[in-house]
């Protein structure tokens, strides 16, 4: 072999590995997740700064524990002649596009233990845990059927002194809700009416925290932005 021809050979050889590798180098870095904007608290963990007790009739009261069950602080709602609960007044929250998260307890009570009202756009919507006699899961309202009525709904057994981790996503087109991680609502919004249930959890916007006639505990309550990339992920067709 001539030392051009052979100098030509080795180039080509040299071309593809290099362009194999780089192949293979962008192929792990989109499997990479995208990086996480930082997470804003919203609840300071010492007062209730930023937040209120909700004015719902006969409600129960709202304090601070700081060390609830001889352990981390929390807010502290007790059960009431129907709902009571906490909600935001601080600084403009995101109406889409975001995700917020809490952890949830439920002291006593036969009934949700949390009800998350949440902005959805222009319009407001609450994750319901544990109604309905305790167990229904699900959003209130879509196509105005709240949550024992519409395709979110799922039972789950809340047993009582177990913190639960609650992450909601909200985007243009989707809402989200994980419980311990585990994704147990995966709903496309387009083209149907979001919108709160009829009543007082009216008075719970743009983020509110409630129970119905149950004490609760709530903590580690914060909020972030979601990315270009993990908006999209949302969007893509439900898994469920």
């Amino acid at each position: 072999m001539r030392p051009t021809t052979l100098f030509a050979a080795v180039l080509a050889i040299s071309t593809l590995t290099g362009t194999a590798a780089l192949a293979q180098g962008n192929a792990v870095a989109a499997q990479k997740p995208a990086a996480q904007q930082e997470w804003k608290v919203l609840w300071d963990g010492k007062t209730l700064t930023n937040w209120k007790e909700t004015d719902f009739y006969k409600a129960g009261k709202a304090h601070i524990e700081p060390a609830f069950k001889g352990k981390d602080a929390a807010i502290v709602v007790d059960a009431g002649s129907s709902l009571s609960g906490v909600n935001w007044t601080g600084p403009a929250v995101p109406k889409s596009n975001y995700e917020i998260s809490l952890e949830s307890l439920k002291v006593s009570g036969e009934d949700f233990m949390c009800g998350l009202t949440f902005s959805v756009g222009d319009s407001f919507a609450s994750l319901i845990l544990g109604g309905w006699g305790g167990y229904t899961t699900g959003i209130s309202s879509l196509d105005s059927m709240d949550a024992s009525e519409n395709e979110t709904r799922t039972s789950v057994e809340y047993s009582k002194d177990h913190w639960y981790k609650v992450r909601l996503r909200v985007t243009d087109s989707k809402i989200q809700a994980y419980l311990d991680d585990k994704k147990v609502i995966d709903v496309v919004t387009t083209g149907r009416k979001v919108s709160l249930r009829f009543g007082d959890i009216k008075k719970s916007t743009p983020i509110g925290i409630s129970n119905y006639q149950t004490t609760a505990a709530y903590k580690n309550i914060k909020l972030r932005t979601l990315t270009p990339q993990e908006i999209a992920e949302t969007n893509a067709k439900p898994t469920k």
